[in-house]
């Protein structure tokens, strides 16, 4: 493998010790890997290795001499091992005892002067600068403690992942659509997630050979390198569906600054055509009409939420999973917001009205079979007064036309869409557009009969996880039943009402000291990555200098979500970036919040690999979620996630985890194996926890001979 330049490097803490000292700890590690060596030579055969504890930073001084059975690992924390007994006293064992009851009596001094200079300082009168300098002092010693543990345990410390093969460097787990075709599969089911034990990829993913650091934003919404993607010349030259006829190949890079879209017109023309026919000037007024949400099933490569983007209008991508020439991760390569999913037997992972407006643009979709389930599925994720935007070669399609069978599946379309109580607004070429009713009142005056009926209050599951289909009009039973007319218009959708907060159960106090406390925690996050990320950009001539980092962060997965607060405070901001935010299954559900603040989000089991691939988020944010999971007693170890957070991220992009001090330092372990830089950073205003700031390095494969 291909390790790319040294990783950017600042005084993050970390509790390294420096100089003549520093020099002297390492001196005396190689001493006591040398003798330690010489010591296993004369054991005996059966003697098992010395391993030290990276859970506490004491325990290589106070462990005893009892034998341990084997390395033990909980919840994928490397737990304490002792030293291993052994009969034989020679100088080698006393070497080790004497450095050993050596660092014992300095940490007891140390310790006790501590001790004596803490009762000075607080009893010698209100000194609270000096009680906070010595604080510092105090935290750098636990610090440097813990430092001459990882010292003292080399390079057996934690156990170095391997890399996974060439074949995995595009892969999605739990979507084998070739296996899937083997079970008999078809109809679309090929296209399922299924997950199951043989799903985990325990292995770090490596980037293509000829991998890019992608271009920054919103530079890289128009260009993005080749070999980032699994796509060939040839697949984007012959590109010859209608939904992906808009790139541009130069030389190592593909151009979608001049891409036509899911018309023969361009994306400008097109998008201003479906505001004509909502009765809008143009596209800038959407936000005004309440759509601030837009679902895109089979988004192409994402230009028109590229397009919608600068409107203040967040477009969510869904598409099958693809092998190669993948409209899902083109589309996260250029910035925008996409995910796998598939709607083929299963509800999409959204709660009811979540969006809009919904678009479907030449998408394969077969909407007139299985009687209509997948319409009904688009009415229960479309908010009320929502709109549905179709563009189909079947659409539109006059009686006179000889194609009968195109005709046949217009005139279902259209009287499923009728049975649903929208309203049809436009027609124009093939683009038709509806609109779900803003009340309720049309469901019971239909015919007996006549389309799908209202699901009973066991099959509206308002936030479903993978659940099969319903064949019901489902969300009329929520009490997010609110008319996009009668929502806030972005961005003040973003502060919910203390009316809409009773509706998902939150306390107005409560959500306004969570958006504070993000405010500050953005502030303090970007404080500390501003030396590393931004040390390097150059001032423009004649501008004022930019806050840093400028624009080197826009896909941001945010793990453990809450209540939505760090993307809020991301927007507050003014980063020029989206987030996904995940609501754990594990934990308590407020994605319809997240939703209805106009955020994009779903409902996900951090013990199954996330639908997206691999490379596609530049930071991934955690606020508790170790102690979530481990609470949960999860059927997956903290290993495992985080091989997934290395999966998803891209090389050289940022992981910020912040939780409980000792799951902190035992994921800094662990981060060790998987090749990071991780430093451990202390919260002044809070004893209990501390955050984990990490940064992946760039590692491509091999190019394989052919």
């Amino acid at each position: 493998q291909e390790m790319a330049r040294p990783l950017h490097r600042g005084v993050l803490g970390g509790g390294r010790l420096s100089g003549n000292i520093q020099d002297y700890l390492e001196d005396t590690q190689m001493k006591i890997k040398t003798d330690k060596q010489d010591f296993d030579k004369n054991s005996k055969p059966s003697s098992d290795p010395v391993s030290l504890s990276l859970r506490n930073p004491f325990q290589f001084l106070l462990s005893d001499n009892t034998p341990s059975k084997q390395d033990s690992v909980e919840n994928g924390f490397v737990a304490p091992d002792q030293y291993t007994s052994s009969n034989s006293r020679n100088r080698h064992f006393l070497t080790l005892l004497i450095l050993k009851f050596s660092l014992i009596l300095i940490v007891i001094l140390g310790l006790t002067v501590s001790l004596l200079w803490t009762i000075s300082l607080t009893t010698g009168g209100s000194k609270s600068p000096m009680i906070r300098g010595y604080r510092r002092l105090q935290e750098q010693l636990v610090s440097d403690l813990w430092d001459i543990g990882e010292l003292s345990l080399g390079a057996n410390k934690v156990k170095d992942s391997e890399f996974c093969s060439p074949e995995f460097e595009n892969f999605v787990p739990c979507f084998n659509t070739s296996e899937n075709h083997e079970l008999g599969l078809t109809e679309g089911k090929e296209f399922d997630r299924r997950c199951g034990p043989m799903s985990k990829q325990n292995c770090l993913v490596l980037a293509p050979p000829k991998y890019k650091i992608p271009h920054r934003w919103p530079t890289g919404r128009d260009v993005i390198w080749i070999d980032n993607v699994k796509i060939t010349a040839q697949e984007v030259l012959s590109s010859g569906s209608l939904t992906k006829r808009m790139m541009m190949l130069d030389e190592d890079q593909i151009s979608f600054s001049f891409a036509s879209s899911m018309v023969d017109d361009n994306i400008e023309d097109y998008s201003h055509q479906i505001a004509e026919m909502i009765g809008l000037r143009n596209e800038s007024y959407l936000v005004q009409a309440g759509v601030r949400a837009v679902l895109d099933i089979g988004c192409g490569y994402g230009s028109l939420g590229a397009h919608l983007f600068p409107k203040q209008l967040l477009t969510m991508c869904i598409a099958n999973y693809e092998s190669s020439d993948s409209q899902v991760q083109i589309a996260l390569e250029r910035g925008l917001p996409a995910i796998v999913a598939s709607f083929a037997s299963k509800q999409l992972p959204f709660p009811s009205l979540s969006f809009d407006m919904i678009h479907s643009a030449w998408d394969g979709v077969q909407w007139d079979k299985k009687d209509g389930i997948y319409l009904i599925e688009v009415d229960r994720v479309l908010r009320p007064g929502g709109y549905f935007v179709w563009t189909s070669p079947f659409a539109n399609i006059p009686d006179s036309v000889r194609d009968k069978e195109n005709l046949k599946r217009w005139d279902f379309v259209r009287s499923i869409a009728k049975d649903l109580c929208w309203d049809l607004l436009s027609q124009q070429d093939k683009t038709v557009v509806w609109r779900k009713p803003s009340k309720k009142d049309c469901y019971p005056s239909r015919k007996h009969g006549s389309g799908p009926l209202i699901c009973k209050e066991g099959h509206d599951v308002e936030s479903p996880y993978y659940h099969p289909l319903e064949a019901c009009i489902g969300g009329t039973r929520s009490r997010r039943w609110i008319p996009i007319e009668e929502r806030a218009t972005w961005p003040s959708r973003a502060t919910l009402s203390s009316k809409e907060l009773a509706v998902h159960g939150v306390l107005p106090d409560d959500f306004a000291e969570d958006n504070i406390n993000w405010k500050s925690a953005v502030r303090d996050y970007w404080s500390l990555l501003s030396p590393l990320i931004f040390s390097d950009h150059p001032k423009r001539p004649g501008d004022e200098d930019p806050i840093p980092p400028y624009n080197m962060v826009r896909n941001v997965l945010d793990m453990n979500a809450h209540f939505g607060g760090f993307n809020s405070a991301l927007l507050d901001a003014r980063k020029s970036v989206w987030v996904m935010n995940v609501v754990p299954t594990s934990g308590v559900n407020h994605l319809p919040l997240i939703l209805d603040r106009g955020f994009v989000g779903v409902l996900h089991d951090w013990c199954e690999a996330f639908p997206s691939y691999p490379r596609t988020y530049d930071m991934v944010h955690a606020d508790g979620l170790l102690s979530l999971e481990t609470v949960k007693q999860s059927r997956c170890s903290t290993l495992d996630l985080f091989y997934e957070i290395d999966r998803l991220l891209r090389p050289e992009g940022w992981v910020i985890l912040r939780d409980t001090t000792s799951l902190i330092e035992s994921a800094r372990a662990i981060t060790a194996g998987l090749k990071w830089e991780a430093r451990v950073i202390e919260i002044e205003s809070n004893n209990d926890e501390k955050l984990l700031v990490c940064q992946k390095p760039l590692i491509r494969s091999q190019a394989s001979s052919l």
